[in-house]
């Protein structure tokens, strides 16, 4: 494997450039949605580093493919580069040129051991053997200086990028095996990418999709074998019966032979037998044809006698017409002025109808208005009766209490009068004292009896009132 990486030649060739992304942010191509992860960036440090470790490989396998532009034209190395970066890749080349002549040596060794191992004796192969270990050993230490050199060109470009971005503009392409190399790295960077995307979980579920498709593929395989076997029978059967198929068509065509031999001499028969037959139905055909223009002759003359009869019916029948639609015209007229007036009249009268409605809204109206104030004015008599009821009630009251009041007043007048007459009579006989206080007695029942008279007027006064 090494040795084919050494004897790898970086010949040049004009290729288009391809620009590489080299972003760990970048998401490879998608593969189905059953096999794609859930997840679009990496989360972990270790798996970022890891990517960006990858697309640093990549970037300076990018740059160093591009030496062999470098390498073909070597007038470049003058004005373009500075003289460090020239000198470093002057000795990369003059390492990677060792290096590749004694990978060169090394296979044509190995393959002359080969060619000569079975007639050669031991000692021979021995002292071979060690000779090739030695030029391996030259190898490892010329492609650990390679390293170095190369570590050494990476070094100077990173430190300068507009050097980087010169080369990446004059160098037009890679050379094949560079480019394959190139994409191989993209594409294991796109595989790292999606695995570590990819969690343990998902890789079960992805196995175990894949053991899933792997069993129905094989059961689709099994039902393709089948049906290949049908299909195989089936176009055996179906020769066999193309071949049945073809004998009958045979003998159809042989018989089919025979059959148009025998219609022709069929075909002569029933044209002269037809030919007689025109001849017999022509003749038949002419008196028939005699007998038919007499009758067209009898049928012209009676549709002309027919047409002078329907031209005078259509006459009358035409002046006929000509009377009914001057009457309906007149009609039609007379009809015209009636409902014109009928129009004009009931104009007249739906205005009339209109104004009297507006009337009728107005007088409904001011009747609604009349109600509401004929309702307070009710509503304001009733009040009013009310309080002149109460008002009379009142006053009856009042007089009541003041006859009371004047009977009382009398009483006690009296009684004061009748007390103060005993006083100045001082004392008098028992008889005159019997006298007075039967006097005294009947002066009181007839206050009484007044008070009563006078109560019962002032009683009728007030049912008068």
């Amino acid at each position: 494997m090494a040795l084919d990486i050494y004897s790898m030649a970086p010949s040049y060739q004009g290729l288009a450039i391809q620009r590489i992304p080299l972003k760990t942010d970048i998401i490879p191509a998608e593969p189905m949605k059953t096999l794609a992860p859930s997840k679009s960036k990496l989360s972990t440090i270790e798996a970022k580093r890891i990517m960006s470790v990858l697309d640093e490989a990549i970037q300076k396998v990018g740059l160093m493919t591009l030496m062999s532009y470098v390498e073909t034209h070597p007038e470049a190395l003058e004005g373009m580069f500075p003289e460090d970066l020239v000198r470093a890749i002057r000795e990369h080349l003059d390492i990677g040129q060792v290096l590749l002549e004694g990978a060169s040596i090394l296979q044509e060794k190995q393959k002359q051991l080969e060619e000569e191992k079975e007639e050669a004796e031991e000692s021979w192969c021995r002292d071979r053997l060690l000779s090739l270990e030695l030029c391996k050993a030259n190898l490892w230490s010329l492609a650990h200086q390679f390293r170095d050199s190369t570590k050494a060109v990476l070094r100077i470009l990173f430190s300068n990028s507009q050097i980087i971005t010169m080369m990446q503009v004059h160098a037009p392409g890679r050379s094949p095996g560079a480019q394959r190399l190139l994409e191989g790295l993209v594409e294991l960077r796109g595989y790292l990418f999606e695995k570590l995307l990819t969690s343990p979980m998902e890789v079960r579920e992805k196995n175990q999709f894949i053991q899933d498709i792997n069993r129905r593929n094989a059961r689709n395989q099994e039902v393709i074998d089948a049906l290949q076997t049908e299909l195989a029978e089936v176009l055996k059967n179906k020769e066999s019966e193309v071949e049945k198929e073809k004998f009958v068509i045979q003998e159809l065509k042989n018989h089919l032979h025979q059959v148009f031999k025998f219609s022709e001499s069929s075909l002569l028969r029933t044209k002269q037998e037809a030919e007689k037959q025109q001849k017999v139905d022509y003749r038949a055909s002419q008196a028939r044809l005699a007998k038919i223009q007499q009758e067209i002759l009898a049928l012209r003359a009676q549709y002309h006698n027919l047409v002078m009869e329907n031209r005078e019916v259509e006459q009358a029948l035409r002046k006929k017409k000509y009377k009914v639609e001057t009457e309906i015209e007149n009609w039609i007229q007379k009809y015209d002025m009636e409902m014109s007036e009928k129009q004009d009249e009931y104009e007249d009268l739906e205005s009339i109808h209109k104004e009297e409605k507006l009337q009728l809204e107005e007088l409904k109206e001011r009747h609604a208005v009349l109600v509401e104030e004929f309702a307070q004015i009710r509503a304001e008599s009733e009040i009013n009766s009310k309080k002149r009821v109460e008002a009379e009630r009142e006053m009856v009251r009042m007089v009541r209490a003041a006859t009371l009041i004047q009977a009382v007043w009398k009483g006690y007048l009296v009684r004061s009068m009748l007390r103060s007459r005993k006083k100045k009579r001082g004392k008098g006989k028992g008889k005159d004292k019997v006298k007075g206080k039967e006097k005294s007695k009947e002066k009181g029942k007839e206050e009484k009896g007044k008070e009563k008279k006078a109560k019962g007027k002032g009683k009728g006064k007030g049912k008068k009132k």
